[in-house]
């Protein structure tokens, strides 16, 4: 059995693993599996992530460099996201601890670090079945998709020449466009008849719980064991036209508590359970993975997460998953985007012109560089490669957002309904909460990048949703990556004229003068 470290919050549920002195290296573990993944396809840069000396700051190129190999061919793409998974699960261990508000846990500087699969068994084992409430909303369903914007709340012909202008833009991809309108056209999919979708991490801002119970859905909502949380989720179930489950920790001393106080599971601790918990609920499931943690909190409830789909769809074959991929990593992209980024770059302003040159000098061309300016056009997959990663959000963010699009492209392979869509860059509290990027984000529009509102980000992101679960997944395509670039909502950030990253400084610099007038 591997070492045993001093308890804390780290060293409980999914952890990563315990040095011989009872240290946890993220760094080790995020660098590992890259050059694991990488390694099914490239050896040479396989290694060179692992010769990586300065992970924490120089991890963007390795990152890439995971799309990059997978370009040539769809087995290619395969294989690096299954290899990555596997040296993931292999990887990380765990702990057993507490497993909800007034649930029963296991001291952990009183308990081995286990295998995730050991580990995940004995939580079974060692606790009860978490047990179901239920609340249905008073109002009636929507029979409408409309849209909140800019203050507005659009409807019929006003949603359809939004999407157009997004579209126009460069805002979103054409697919994304004729899936929210196909939508738009059969309102009766809105409810989702027969399903229930589970949502891990009910309180996003991004996830879709608040528009599907006013749709009237099914919603089998999981967050953690937090009174306040589960207020606010309860008082959208109640606002809302649908049924809203929910899992609670079964403890003799619950008895008399209110609901808020005694709902909640912490996945870190209890995804088994979890599991467990979803594979009973009614009709066809949905796995909505929108959970977020910060640091490297965020690798480790990803894990839980992905560890609780695996053990879910070997007892339900038929279960779907559902994923939102960040606008701000790697992606390749249609020749389509390219061109537009390239037509953009070539009709700036002759002001953007003079100034772009010596700030690039300046900057040792640092600074407004073309998109795509180093990523040529694939010849066998007409595709290109852009890359809007942000070093802020750090390398465990990074690979956490990688591993959910790796389980979409392996899911997919298997057969399984996948709906895995790129959402916009959006105001939410977790990035505005960083300073630099919240600067960033009120300059973007400057450089041809349109941030999104939560309110109308997560409307229209579970319209894709129903969209995908009403037409098997959405058209699949002979590459992964041509699968995830489908219907995306990036933004702009395909289509604008500078390589994201060398214009986000300036962004950020004009945000926040802004700001401050």
């Amino acid at each position: 059995m591997a070492p045993t470290a001093k308890s804390s919050k780290e060293s409980y549920g999914v952890v990563f693993p315990a040095a011989a002195d009872g240290k946890r290296s993220t760094t080790a573990v995020n660098q590992a599996v890259v050059a694991d993944a990488l390694r099914a396809v490239d050896d040479e840069a396989a290694r060179a992530a692992e010769l990586e000396a300065n992970w924490r700051s120089d991890y963007l190129p390795h990152l890439r460099q995971l799309v990059v190999s997978g370009l040539p061919s769809a087995a290619a793409a395969q294989a690096v996201a299954t290899t990555g998974l596997a040296s993931l699960r292999e990887r990380m261990h765990g702990v057993n601890g507490v497993i909800g508000a007034k649930g029963s846990s296991a001291a952990a500087d009183e308990a081995s670090e286990q295998s995730l699969r050991d580990w995940a068994d004995s939580v079974e084992q060692s606790h009860e079945p978490l047990q179901t409430d239920l609340v249905t909303g008073t109002a009636d369903p929507e029979h409408e998709l409309t849209l909140p914007y800019h203050g507005r709340r659009l409807h019929g012909d006003d949603v359809l020449a939004r999407l157009d202008e997004w579209v126009r833009a460069g805002t979103m991809e054409p697919t994304a466009a004729e899936a929210v309108r196909t939508v738009a056209a059969n309102p009766q999919w809105l409810r989702l008849e027969g399903t229930t979708v589970a949502v891990l991490g009910a309180s996003s801002e991004m996830g879709p719980l608040p528009a599907l119970l006013r749709w009237g859905a099914r919603v089998a909502a999981v967050d953690l064991p937090n009174p306040q949380v589960w207020e606010r989720v309860l008082r959208t179930a109640h606002r809302g036209a649908g049924t809203l489950v929910l899992p609670v920790v079964a403890s003799p001393s619950a008895s008399g508590q209110e609901l808020p106080e005694r709902a909640g599971v912490d996945l870190l601790t209890g995804a088994p359970l979890v599991a467990q918990w979803l594979s009973e609920q009614l009709g066809r499931v949905v796995v909505g993975n929108y959970v977020y943690a910060d640091g490297a909190a965020n690798l480790r409830v990803c894990t839980a997460v992905d560890l609780l789909t695996t053990r879910l769809q070997a007892a339900h074959p038929d279960v779907a998953l559902a994923f939102l991929a960040t606008p701000t990593d790697v992606f390749a992209v249609p020749e389509e985007a390219q061109a537009q980024a390239a037509r953009a770059f070539e009709s700036r302003s002759r002001l953007g012109r003079m100034i772009a040159g010596p700030l690039g000098t300046l900057s040792r061309g640092r600074l407004l560089q073309p998109n795509y300016g180093a990523s040529p056009v694939q010849a066998d997959t007409a595709q290109a490669v852009v890359d809007s990663l942000v070093p802020q959000q750090g390398p465990n963010y990074a690979l956490a957002k990688r591993v959910q699009r790796w389980r979409a492209t392996v899911a997919r392979a298997e057969g399984s309904t996948v709906s895995m869509n790129i959402a916009p860059p959006t105001r939410t509290r977790s990035v505005i909460k960083n300073r630099a990027l919240a600067a960033a984000y009120a300059g973007a529009h400057r450089f041809g990048v349109e941030v999104f509102e939560p309110a109308c980000a997560n409307v229209l992101m579970a319209a894709l949703l129903v969209h995908d679960l009403n037409t098997g997944g959405g058209p699949r395509h002979e590459h992964p990556w041509q699968d995830e670039a489908y219907a995306a909502v990036h933004g702009g950030l395909w289509r604008a004229p500078y390589e994201p990253r060398s214009a986000l400084g300036l962004a950020a610099l004009l945000g926040l003068a802004g700001a401050r007038a």
